[in-house]
């Protein structure tokens, strides 16, 4: 396995699908990535040479990828709940916040259903 950015990518692989498996790169900046470099974009991971797998390396250093990536992604959210907007609000309480209906769906935001028992009529 080739090692880009911390993390290993298939061998088996094109070079573009395989740069996906990197948090932050998805298919076109795949493409953007290979094509900086000169790498053909149906070559194998297998099949890259140590100058090309040096310069993809160089390429993809110039983006936030990864842990950077997350963790700035994480900071947006928080800001988001600190000021108190609509979204920081639904982030925080752990609803959809684009805009979804939440009386029949959502249900990979809101969790498992909690069922509500309902009151028993006293008899007299």
């Amino acid at each position: 396995m080739a090692r880009i950015s911390g993390i290993d990518i298939p061998k088996h692989k094109r070079g573009a699908i395989a740069l996906t498996y990197i948090y932050g790169i998805g298919q076109s900046r795949a493409k953007t990535i290979l094509e900086l470099a000169n790498v053909s974009l149906d070559k194998k991971v297998s099949e890259w040479n140590d100058e090309e797998t040096s310069k993809i390396r160089e390429v993809v250093g110039k983006y936030t990828i990864e842990g950077e990536l997350r963790s700035e992604n994480q900071i947006n959210i928080k800001r988001l709940m600190d000021i108190g907007c609509y979204r920081g609000i639904r982030h925080r309480t752990g609803l959809p916040l684009r805009g979804q209906k939440t009386k029949n769906n959502s249900r990979t935001r809101k969790g498992k259903r909690k069922t509500v028992a309902n009151k028993k009529k006293v008899t007299k």
